[in-house]
């Protein structure tokens, strides 16, 4: 019989000693060849000690929470022998595989504990991969198997460098460097390894181009309230049945529209343009109202020029007749620029709130969330009402909070009382 002591691991990275953390064995218990013996912590991992024989444990040499110095005695393991010599040939004293830093809190250490023989041994063998047979159960620690698991790979495939073709988080490495893929693959799924890449050019560049402008130079402040628009829908929709064959079919942005004019007559610090670099703020007596509209090259904004001379069906028509210009690309440059302030909506997408970023070097934008029909109290009953949120942005350094939320509460009498769109000041 012979007697292994297997000693504190020196686990790399300048470090000392470790902390007991866990015993997987206790005295008498027999133990074999891989087993996890225990597991200590430093203060960058969590390393197990794996056995590197087959015995009985005899001795513990510390405490779970005890502070082990490296190469300190940790446990005494009996091995049965003939003539003084071991089933299992000695490993070297340590090996040590580097822990890398993108790898799990269970450090990827394979450390090969030290060992002293009280029994002449024959010297170790030289190390050599083993390919592990398909009737084989592959020699791995529990960090190892685990990392296999996640990553789909079948260790009967991998290589095996380690003591007896026992398989490292190296050995895992190189497999996966030679592009061998997991062969374990949940069924139904793949992996998909193709990149495209698409260069901004065009449109896309300008609108990428402004978008960084106006988010750099812009401070934005939103504002966002809720409107009920059950009356105005109800306008709408007789409106359009009534409708003479040459006029175009109501949607709610000429409503907005025209509630715009209105708006701004009273705070015409809103349908402004802001020169920064000047220094200068220009207040528009015109009303061109940029719509942003989806187009198959992006996003583009088309302007319904001098909205204040329009009335509601002539905002329609011109609203209709530029967006399709935009989207089939034959709309002319002044018909894309020289907004004072814009519109955008995303229509039955408009989800419950957004963030409208303000189309440079204009001072505000409003934004067209989508209706929804909700349970409103009355003051004695909930009744069901069309509601929709308005989430505007203005420039913060031309437009103070008080004034953005009296020009939204403005459009929000405007739009609940549409009545009040039509009648002249």
């Amino acid at each position: 019989m012979g007697e292994f002591i297997i000693k504190m691991p020196d686990v790399g990275e300048g470090v000392a000693e470790a902390e007991l953390v866990e015993w997987h064995v206790k005295p008498g218990d027999p133990v074999r060849e891989d087993m996890v013996l225990a597991a200590v912590m430093t203060d960058k991992a969590t390393v197990e000690i794996p056995s590197p024989v087959t015995g009985t444990v005899l001795w513990l040499g510390a405490e779970i929470g005890d502070t082990v110095a490296v190469k300190a005695p940790l446990l005494r393991i009996q091995v049965a022998g003939e003539g003084g010599e071991v089933t299992a040939a000695p490993m070297p004293e340590t090996v040590i595989i580097e822990p890398k830093e993108e790898q799990s809190p269970v450090a990827r250490v394979e450390s090969l504990p030290s060992v002293e023989v009280k029994t002449p041994v024959q010297s170790a063998p030289v190390a050599r991969a083993v390919v592990q047979s398909p009737a084989d159960k592959p020699l791995a620690s529990p960090a190892v198997r685990l990392r296999a698991q996640e990553s789909g790979i079948d260790l009967r495939q991998v290589p095996g460098t380690g003591p007896v073709g026992r398989i490292t988080h190296d050995d895992l490495d190189q497999f996966l460097a030679r592009g061998a893929q997991p062969s374990v693959t949940p069924a139904g799924l793949a992996m998909k390894t193709t990149v495209e890449e698409i260069k901004v050019t065009g449109l896309r560049r300008r609108i990428s181009e402004k978008m960084v402008l106006a988010t750099s130079r812009i401070p934005h402040i939103t504002y966002v309230e809720e409107i009920d628009v059950t009356d105005l829908e109800d306008l709408r929709t007789t409106m359009n049945a009534s409708r003479k064959p040459d006029q175009t079919k109501l949607t709610i942005l000429p409503f907005l529209m025209r509630a715009l004019v209105k708006t701004v007559a009273e705070q015409p610090g809103v349908n402004a343009t802001f020169d920064d670099d000047a220094g200068i703020i220009t207040r528009h007596g015109a009303v061109h109202i940029g719509v942003a509209t989806q187009t198959p090259a992006g996003l583009t904004v088309p302007v319904v020029r001098h909205a204040e001379a329009r009335n509601i069906w002539n905002c329609a028509t011109e609203l209709v007749r530029l967006a399709e210009a935009a989207r089939s690309g034959s709309a002319l440059r002044e018909e894309l620029s020289g907004s004072t302030i814009t519109i955008t909506s995303l229509g039955a997408m408009g989800g419950i709130a957004t963030t409208p970023i303000i189309n440079h070097p204009e001072v505000a934008i409003v934004g067209v969330n989508k209706i929804m029909t909700r349970p409103m109290w009355d003051g004695s009953q909930f009744i069901p009402r069309k509601m929709m949120n308005l989430s505007s942005s203005f420039d913060h350094r031309v437009v103070d909070g008080w004034d953005a939320a009296a020009f939204v509460q403005r459009l929000k009498v405007l739009l609940e009382t549409p009545a009040l769109i039509f009648i002249e000041s």
